[in-house]
C-alpha cells in the first residue's frame, strides 16, 4: 500500500505570515518547503507503524488505538510526542513485575520426570 500525502506550502507560508511573534517576520521563502518537507515525513513514518500495528492486530483500517502503540512503541516518536494524549487510545499493555506470580523453589530445583508406560503398553 502506498499513500500519497501533499501538503500545501502556499497553507504553510500564510501560516508563518500569521504568526505574530517579534522575530518571526524574518522567516525565509524556502521555509514554508523545508517545513512542509517535515510535516510529511511524520505523518508517513506515524501512518507506517500505525499500519503496522493494525497488521499485527488483524485490522485492515488504522484507528486510534493503532495510532498510539505506534507512537509510543517507538523511542524517537514517544520522546517527541511525550506529552500528547491520543483520544480512546488506551494505555499499553504493561503488567508491573511486583504482581506476576513468583516462582516457587520446588519447580526449579526438582528434575523432570520421565512419563511411565502404563502397564497394557509396555508389552
Amino acid at each position: 500500500m502506498k499513500w500519497m500525502l501533499k501538503i500545501l506550502t502556499g497553507d504553510l507560508k500564510a501560516f508563518t505570515d500569521e504568526v505574530d511573534v517579534e522575530n518571526l517576520n524574518r522567516v525565509g521563502t524556502g521555509a514554508p518547503i523545508y517545513l512542509a518537507a517535515v510535516l510529511e515525513y511524520l505523518a508517513a513514518e506515524v501512518l507506517e507503524l500505525a499500519g503496522n500495528a493494525a497488521r499485527d492486530n488483524k485490522k485492515t483500517r488504522i484507528i486510534p488505538r493503532h495510532l498510539l502503540l505506534a507512537v509510543r512503541n517507538d523511542e524517537e516518536l514517544g520522546k517527541l510526542l511525550a506529552g500528547v494524549t491520543i483520544a480512546s487510545g488506551g494505555v499499553l499493555p504493561n503488567i508491573h513485575s511486583v504482581l506476576l506470580p513468583k516462582k516457587s523453589e520446588k519447580s526449579e530445583k526438582s528434575s523432570p520426570q520421565v512419563a511411565k508406560k502404563s502397564p497394557s503398553k509396555a508389552k
